[in-house]
């Protein structure tokens, strides 16, 4: 009887460990043994306002932002649409028209 515990991605019941993770052969999901059983909270990503965002989202840039190693500025009132949010510190990933891909501070962008 298996008394690993089932994925938490995907509910495979097929888990195996390896050294000190679980891994689920179906989904590649690796977690540690020691993790706790319900699934980690995903860190919620804010605008300027506070209001929530999510992938594909259109936002409005609320200050002029200077572009590093260039002279282009994005300014106040832009448009970015389809958003796409990522880890780090500058946790929006997108395209500006003019300017090109761009990571963008979700501080510095409301929601449209």
């Amino acid at each position: 009887m298996n008394t690993l515990p089932p994925c938490p991605r995907c509910q495979s019941s097929y888990t195996y460990e390896d050294q000190s993770l679980y891994v689920c052969p179906e989904c590649a999901h690796e977690w540690p043994k020691n993790a706790a059983v319900a699934p980690a909270q995903d860190k919620v990503v804010r605008d300027a306002h506070g209001t929530p965002l999510a992938d594909g989202d259109t936002v409005t840039v609320i200050k002029d932002l200077k572009v590093k190693g260039s002279s282009a500025v994005v300014k106040v009132g832009t448009k970015v649409k389809q958003i796409r949010l990522v880890e780090g510190d500058h946790d929006i990933d997108c395209k500006i028209d003019g300017i090109g891909a761009m990571k963008l501070k979700s501080e510095f962008v409301r929601k449209v």
